[in-house]
């Protein structure tokens, strides 16, 4: 088709060219206002959108701080509530000393009359004083929680006759194997057992009335109805010697701790038991062990109750039992029976302890230490005690 051809098609294809093109544009055009229709409904979301977020934000904040003030309030109302129980505390503790309980002695003519009878029949009622020890406790110096291992019950102690610094553990009312430590460090810094030697006794131990001297342990060991005192050498892991607990009918030595029936403690005269029998189940009785041969050398009827009693130690020939109550409250001495008859009980000194975490389930004494090894809810805690002379208390 030559040049001059399309020359006179032109003007007829020139409208139907222009109506393509229109209706793109119209096609544009609605494309367009539809996205502007989109963009703007997209703003006007995102607008409320961030009205919404900005007024929950100022919520938000003014909710925290609300409670920021609340918390400020509160830790205010407790450090006060904190400095009223300290001071009432120390209100306590000043009313306590300067108003101590009085001695736990039930008397009456009937009790009066069988110590008399009783006085009369012993021929060496008399305490021979083997050391010449004059001390007893002023007050409580000191308190250090080393950790917290094992049960509720228990014991754990060093040796009360030597210098060696090895701690020994007792876990439990009834089991059969004791650890040993080599050194406090060891006890303290380590967990579990780890750094801890096992040896496993032949038999099982009743209570935690046991005690470490000279190189033996000496533990209570429950033979049907009879008590048996065991010695058993720690260094070749035999048993020196047995002995049948020679009291009938025995019952729990302490209304708080049904668990142990002879409590056998240590200190500068030597071993003593403390047990408790039906005959006279109100009370105590005290008795002074041969380490050597186990045997009974003598035999005490105490005013000291079982009621309340949580645990007791002997330091200087002199009973000291501390009593508690059974919802766990602040632990004190407050019956002193002294065998050489030097201290009396109203001069006693009815110490105080401080306060814990439940009761006492045992409480060994360290003579050369002038300390106690305290068993409570599980925490080991060592008590410092101050001392004095018997006739300055």
């Amino acid at each position: 088709m030559g040049p001059w051809r399309c020359l006179l098609l032109l003007p007829l294809l020139a409208p139907a060219l222009r109506a393509q093109q229109q209706h793109f544009m119209e096609y544009v055009e609605r494309r367009l206002t539809l996205l502007e229709e989109r963009i703007s409904q997209w703003h006007d979301q995102s607008s409320r959108y961030s009205t919404e977020l900005r007024d929950f934000k100022n919520q938000v904040l003014g909710m925290l701080e609300a409670a920021e003030k609340e918390r400020e309030a509160m830790r205010a109302e407790a450090e006060s509530a904190a400095v009223r129980v300290d001071r009432l505390e120390r209100e306590v503790d000043y009313l306590e000393t300067q108003n101590p309980a009085p001695p736990c002695v039930e008397v009456d003519e009937t009790l009066m009359d069988k110590q008399v009878a009783t006085a009369k029949q012993r021929k060496n009622e008399k305490y021979n004083k083997l050391t010449d020890c004059s001390d007893t406790i002023a007050s409580i110096r000191a308190m250090k929680i080393l950790k917290r291992f094992g049960s509720a019950s228990g014991l754990w102690t060093k040796d009360a006759a030597g210098s060696s610094e090895k701690i020994y553990v007792l876990d439990g009312t009834a089991n059969d194997t004791v650890y040993v430590f080599p050194r406090m460090r060891e006890f303290t810094l380590f967990s579990a057992t780890r750094k801890a030697a096992r040896i496993k006794l032949p038999y099982p131990w009743v209570g935690t009335g046991h005690l470490v001297y000279d190189g033996h342990l000496y533990y209570i060991r429950q033979q049907g109805l009879a008590f048996q005192v065991i010695k058993f050498n720690l260094a070749n892991k035999t048993v020196v010697d047995s002995s049948v607990f020679p009291a009938e009918e025995q019952i729990p030595v302490f209304g708080l701790s049904p668990s142990t029936y002879i409590e056998v403690s240590a200190d500068e005269e030597g071993l003593w038991a403390v047990y408790a029998t039906k005959e006279d189940e109100k009370n105590m009785c005290l008795a002074k062990l041969d380490p050597a041969s186990l045997d009974i050398e003598q035999m005490w009827d105490t005013p000291c109750p079982r009621e309340n009693a949580e645990g007791a130690f002997v330091v200087c020939g002199a009973l000291h039992v501390v009593y508690n109550t059974r919802p766990p409250s602040r632990a004190r001495v407050q019956c002193v029976f002294d065998v050489s008859g030097t201290l009396a009980p109203e001069d006693a000194s009815l110490v105080y302890f401080p306060k814990r975490y439940g009761s006492h389930a045992s409480l060994k004494y360290s003579p050369h230490e002038r300390q106690l090894y305290a068993w409570d809810d599980g925490y080991q805690i060592i008590y410092r005690m101050e001392m004095k002379k018997k006739l300055e208390v």
